[in-house]
């Protein structure tokens, strides 16, 4: 006979955990199924190991900038053995404790659905589970890097983000292929860490192509003063390596070859629905699985199955997978009881997912660029301000560069999206976030008092360069 639980969810990271969490408060049974570590990709080869990486190098910036302090070198194999401590040494059991204590059932092993409500599990030793859901099959599986058809790029075992967040080493030579947030973070934090040669080929025209543009400019600037080579409008058309663990080169369509120890693909990502059995229930296997504002898939019409985070290609961002995944739970709940609550409805996505990129200087946005904006049919108003010009942040270091802008409705006067761009920028994304997504007046923000001398002090100056 079938285990049976109200929900199952195929996927054991931080969407698929918060969709179990919910629903057993909702006062439901979950199961959840994992066929690598519980805690997911974040945990263990993303958001948590690429910002132990990344945090030396942001306090070496900061340092370097402050009159009286000096840093000597970056000890590398320290960084990685903390890095290690952060991820567990990749030792889930911790994590599969959590699930149990919820409590939920954990079964590890590789998750397919094989028609409504009924997922099949397939065991390391090849043995083979069946259970059914009561009220919904939830998917969480994720995403994964996507490495472009050049030729001899796949043979020539490039790193994505898996490997470049486990690495033991640091190379001498590392090529980058891509120039968004992956890319960025990572060849940042390699060349902190000691690589001799870093280089990023993009094939557009900036770094950071989706967020404003002054963000990916004075990434790029700041790159050219630590050494990182940046070469946009560059196309690779091969790459070979003759020997496992060699060289690499790899073959541009204009200019010499380039030669490095690795070569790191951040091109973008898929979401992980290959063989999950999707084509069992009339959905097209490999592809994002859409869903409605409460998470439910709109392609199944008998309304049981969901997906959330990275699976959905709504925002690949872990919180957002989160928040997500909060909803999820509570609708499932919610419907098991057959109460239909308004307020259980994914909006922040509408509103535009806040998003840190983790480089010096940092680089935080939050809802629609001006073009998205201009493009979606707003009427609209971007002011800029000199962060650098903000006396919280001249305090920070000599030489501080930064940048910030607002995207204002000019038609109902609030923010339709903010970026920061500059050293120590993270902690003012929150406030952007809330502003944005309550949709507060331009005028009431003029009532919130930024403290002296903080960085934040912006929003003070932003409003009067919109004429407050």
């Amino acid at each position: 006979m079938a285990d049976e639980f109200d929900v199952i969810v195929i996927g054991a990271g931080p969407a698929g955990e918060n969709v179990v969490d919910r629903a057993v408060r909702g006062g439901l049974s979950a199961a959840i199924v994992e066929d690598r570590l519980a805690g997911g990709e974040c945990a263990y080869w993303a958001c948590v190991p690429s910002k132990a990486l990344l945090r030396p190098v942001d306090l070496a910036g900061e340092v370097s900038r402050v009159p009286g302090l000096s840093l000597g070198p970056i000890d590398a194999a320290a960084v990685l053995a903390r890095r290690d401590e952060t991820v567990s040494h990749f030792d889930d059991s911790g994590q599969v404790r959590w699930i149990e204590g919820v409590p939920a059932e954990f079964f590890r092993g590789r998750g397919r659905i094989d028609g409504p409500k009924r997922v099949v599990v397939t065991g390391e030793d090849g043995g083979e589970r069946v259970l059914t859901a009561r009220q919904a099959v939830v998917l969480a599986t994720g995403s994964t890097a996507v490495v472009p058809p050049v030729p001899g790029l796949a043979e020539a075992d490039p790193w994505t983000s898996h490997e470049v967040t486990a690495t033991d080493a640091i190379p001498e030579r590392l090529a980058v292929l891509g120039g968004g947030v992956v890319a960025c973070e990572m060849a940042q934090a390699m060349h902190g860490l000691g690589a001799r040669q870093t280089t990023l080929l993009v094939r557009g025209g900036r770094l950071l192509g989706r967020m404003e543009p002054f963000a990916g400019d004075l990434l790029a600037e700041s790159f050219a003063e630590a050494g990182i080579d940046v070469r946009t409008h560059t196309e690779v058309t091969r790459v070979e390596r003759p020997e496992p663990g060699g060289k690499v080169t790899v073959h541009l369509a204009e200019g010499p070859p380039l030669e490095a120890d690795e070569l790191l693909v951040a091109t973008g990502r898929r979401p992980a629905t290959r063989d999950l059995g999707l084509d069992a229930v009339g959905l097209r296997d490999g592809e994002y699985v859409e869903v409605d504002d409460s998470m439910r898939a709109t392609g199944v019409p008998e309304g049981w199955l969901y997906a959330v985070g990275d699976v959905n290609g709504r925002a690949l961002l872990t919180h957002m997978g989160k928040y997500q995944a909060r909803i999820c739970g509570d609708v499932i709940a919610a419907r098991a009881r057959g109460d239909e609550l308004s307020r259980m409805r994914d909006l922040a996505d509408g509103y535009g997912a806040p998003q840190v990129v983790f480089t010096d200087p940092q680089i935080c946005a939050v809802g629609r660029t001006e073009a998205a904006a201009r493009q979606a049919g707003f009427r609209v108003r971007v002011v800029e301000y000199d962060l650098a010009s903000v006396t919280g942040a001249y305090l920070m270091g000599d030489g501080y560069k930064g940048r910030a802008n607002a995207v204002v409705d000019e038609d109902r006067k609030v923010l339709l999206g903010v970026t920061f761009a500059g050293p120590g920028t993270a902690d003012l994304l929150h406030s952007a976030s809330i502003a944005v997504t309550a949709e507060v007046p331009i005028d009431r923000l003029w009532h919130a008092v930024p403290s002296f001398p903080t960085v934040s002090e912006v929003w003070l100056r932003l409003l009067e360069a919109y004429g407050l």
